[in-house]
């Protein structure tokens, strides 16, 4: 079908800050609908509220408006512009809210605009407990037990019929919010009074419980002819209990038989229609009791989510563009495939690898917060890795991690009680609970045992025991020669693990496997495993036979983008990587590296090539070394990535890889505490009194000679991590017990500690400038509202200053 000719402007709402549960999933599905719209010759109008965002920039929207998301302000957008037609579903659950509200509210009606994307009535039908429940019914399949309620009286009546433990689940929130698990009448007060007051319709579902069970995941697109593609399924490695987005997740499903498989398509497939979804896409979420084979839905999103990008990146196939294209009228076999160009998109993509995600966790920032995952998100990131099996997959994402203690290592094995322990506090889960299964298997414990504890599906189990024996070989072998290295490697082993294991520097290692010529090839991402050729250059690593990166005559730039989101490190640095990959293309090759499946950087219509690969010295220089190969290199931007890029820039450099932009030399004189105090000193500015200690009596002589309190900094850290105000001599030593992990391993390297005199009554200032060695363009002063003390991320903030005189003004631009 052409497309729709009677509408020629949309209004597209955005999902405003991110949030845990809503994050930069978002800005990519809506700056992506930005682009197909705008390309399609219709007016786009946004609303969103993010400056960190691609989507907030002026050139991706005919007029946008950095506003509250809220029904009043969209109205008054509507009443101004006069749109055809408002897209809802690209935007996460707020944008999803703020469309129902004008929906019901009338607003729509009396402007004459049209919701696009899915219907309201198929919205509610999705997102409403009690309607989906109905649709699940009609269609054949099954939901757990439930009871609709509105008030906790409703709940705890409720109990009465349905037992302990119970799930509950509040209509219209995401990524969990207000759900969780109620062992208690207690917990059900709890967890049911927050669900009902987060949820838009003060509901929630009660519903037995199915801890345990194994989770799947299909994400769905239909088209207005009912043409029909499952796009990809995904498996959690943890069993229902802990949110998708917190679970590993593996795609495509790999412990399904053909035939629950087909079932659960035919379900997904029949919900989708009989839910209304003709226009776009949805997941739905499947439970499957792995006693009794038992098959529950567990509920549908009629919108794009996280799964939806992280569907949308493992397989190439661009979720959000083709939701946009479909809200406009055409039909899936109308839309061409962007990686093949010779297929159409209702071809259903075929995956020849594995793709392994894992969850970014930031419980050190909040030492007092409940580290247990349940049904609501906790994760504030995440990474994705691809491989050609489930251990390579699994252990490149984790590394790809980027923090301590998110890989798997090799020691001292445990015994008796303490391995007992181990086993049964596995059953518990947390951000650290793979890593628990791993020592506990490598230590002697067995799978049954594992299992009965975990619910971790006995096929996850037995593979990493095979890596716990790949690593016995690397540990037990007289010598690491070529055929060894070659088969750790296929399993996903880093150089760094395998000089642990071995009692060996990591540089040895690489340096011994470079005197062998192993090195990764590249393969594709295209959608058709190989059935068609690829016009997209998206590959991933893989010790393997041959590679797929195409010669190339144009000098390439290869940019490090910054990993998963953190605190600290968020969707700002993705911002600076796209910004950077389309200003350069019209002179270079743009070349991304990346390994963050929400961003818009890992788009493969971003730049010239995308690497998904981990951020680490030995997967970027593998890159690099790949790329050389193809064709000349200008060189590589360590600086727009945020501190993961950084903290490699020297370790690049020594290794012969040119550094564009600011040097590293000029890094380490802004990262490094002891040489900027050099640099304040030499230009005879003014700093508060300082000393930098590389041993804890240094630091305490140093706290003592300057007086309490004083402000206590790493170095080569984002985010302010490990910084803190202390008061007193114990409160100093408290801190170096705390945080002797997180100094070592944000700094990357010895580098020294910051000790100055803590300002407690003076205002903060930010200060952007850009500087090309000639002249300095002063971007902005920014006046924090707060006095010092509170991170600069954490402060409301002003911009122009209100507070500052002129004198100041002009003493702070020279």
């Amino acid at each position: 079908m052409p497309r729709r000719q009677d509408i020629s402007s949309v209004l597209v709402i955005g999902s405003g800050p991110i949030v845990i549960g809503q994050a930069c999933e978002f800005d990519y599905s809506g700056t992506q609908a930005c682009k197909i719209l705008r390309q399609e010759g219709l007016r786009v109008i946004l609303v969103n509220s993010n400056p960190a965002t691609i989507m907030t920039d002026p050139e991706m929207a005919d007029a946008t408006y950095v506003e509250p998301i809220t029904p009043e302000f969209v109205e008054s957008v509507i009443a101004k512009e006069q749109p055809d037609a408002l897209l809802p579903t690209l935007g996460g659950q707020t944008a999803l809210n703020t469309a129902m509200a004008l929906e019901e509210s009338g607003v729509l009606e009396r402007y004459g605009v049209e919701l696009i994307g899915a219907r309201a009535e198929a919205i509610t039908k999705g997102e409403d407990r009690d309607e989906f429940k109905k649709v699940v019914e009609k269609c054949g399949a099954e939901s757990a037990r439930s009871i609709i309620c509105h008030t906790l009286a409703d709940c705890h009546a409720a109990a009465e019929d349905l037992g302990y433990p119970l799930v509950v689940r509040p209509s219209f929130t995401m990524g969990g919010l207000g759900s969780g698990f109620a062992y208690t009448p207690e917990d059900l007060d709890r967890i049911a009074g927050q669900g009902l007051h987060y949820s838009a319709t003060t509901e929630v579902l009660l519903e037995e419980s199915i801890l345990g069970w194994k989770e799947y995941e299909l994400e769905i697109m239909r088209d207005q002819a009912d043409n029909v593609v499952v796009v990809c399924s995904i498996e959690n490695v943890d069993p229902v209990g802990v949110h998708t987005g917190d679970s590993i997740t593996v795609a495509p499903a790999l412990t399904l038989t053909d035939r629950e498989y087909q079932k659960l398509r035919d379900i997904g497939i029949a919900i989708i229609r009989e839910v209304g979804v003709d226009t776009g896409g949805c997941n739905i979420q499947f439970a499957v009791d792995p006693a009794t084979g038992r098959i529950i839905v567990i509920e549908m999103n009629p919108r794009v989510s996280r799964s939806s990008a992280l569907a949308s990146k493992a397989t190439g196939f661009p979720i959000a563009k083709l939701a946009a294209r479909l809200a406009l009228g055409y039909t899936l076999d109308e839309i061409p495939n962007d990686i093949t160009q010779s297929t159409p998109a209702s071809f259903e993509p075929t995956l020849d690898y594995v793709v392994v995600k894992v969850p970014r966790f930031a419980f050190e920032k909040f030492p007092s917060a409940d580290p247990v995952l349940t049904t609501t998100m906790k994760s504030v990131g995440e990474a994705m890795a691809i491989g050609r099996n489930f251990s390579e997959a699994l252990q490149k994402a984790m590394r790809s991690i980027d923090k301590t203690g998110s890989v798997f290592t090799w020691g001292e094995k445990l015994v008796g009680d303490e391995l007992t322990k181990l086993i049964a506090d596995a059953a518990i889960p947390t951000d650290g609970r793979l890593g628990q299964v791993q020592q506990a298997l490598y230590s002697g414990g067995s799978l049954e045992q594992l299992f009965d504890s975990t619910k971790i599906d006995p096929w996850f189990l037995d593979q990493i025991c095979l890596i716990n024996e790949v690593a016995e070989e690397i540990a037990s072998s007289p010598t690491l020669d070529e055929d060894l290295l070659a088969h750790a490697k296929r399993h996903g082993f880093s150089d760094a693990q395998i000089a642990q294991i071995r009692g060996l520097g990591e540089e040895t290692v690489r340096e011994i496997r470079r005197s062998y010529g192993l090195h990764p090839v590249f393969k594709t991402v295209d959608t058709c495993a190989g059935e068609f050729a690829a016009k997209t250059p998206y590959h991933y690593s893989s010790y393997d036979e041959s590679s797929e990166v195409r010669p190339r005559e144009r000098e390439a730039i290869i940019i490090l983008g910054s990993g998963p989101n953190r605190i600290g490190q968020g969707i700002e640095f993705d911002y600076s990587c796209v910004h950077a990959s389309q200003t350069l293309a019209d002179h270079y090759e743009t070349i991304m590296v990346n390994c963050n499946p929400e961003t818009v950087s890992t788009d493969y219509d971003i730049s010239d090539r995308l690497y998904f690969e981990p951020l680490t010295l030995e997967d970027v220089l593998e890159v690099y070394e790949a790329e050389k190969a193809a064709g000349p290199i200008a060189g590589m931007i360590v600086q727009l990535g945020g501190q993961t890029p950084l903290s490699l820039a020297k370790d690049l450099q020594n290794a012969g890889v040119p550094i564009i932009g600011t040097p590293p030399e000029a890094i380490d004189a802004a990262e490094d505490r002891g040489l900027f105090g050099g640099v304040l000193a030499s230009a005879g500015l003014d700093a508060p009194a300082y000393g930098t200690a590389t041993t804890d009596e240094q630091t305490t002589e140093i706290a003592n000679r300057i007086g309490y309190p004083v402000l206590v900094r790493p170095s080569y850290v984002l985010g302010g991590r490990g910084m803190e105000i202390v008061y007193s001599e114990n409160q100093l030593h408290d801190y170096l017990g705390r945080h002797e992990d997180s100094r070592t391993d944000a700094s990357r390297r010895k580098a020294p500690l910051l000790v100055d005199r803590f300002l407690d009554a003076a205002t903060e200032i930010d200060v952007d400038g850009l500087y090309d060695g000639n002249e300095l363009f002063l971007g902005g002063v920014m006046e924090h509202i707060e006095e010092c003390g509170i991170h600069s991320g954490d402060s409301a903030c002003v911009l122009p200053p209100i507070t500052l005189s002129q004198s100041v003004m002009e003493r702070i631009r020279a």
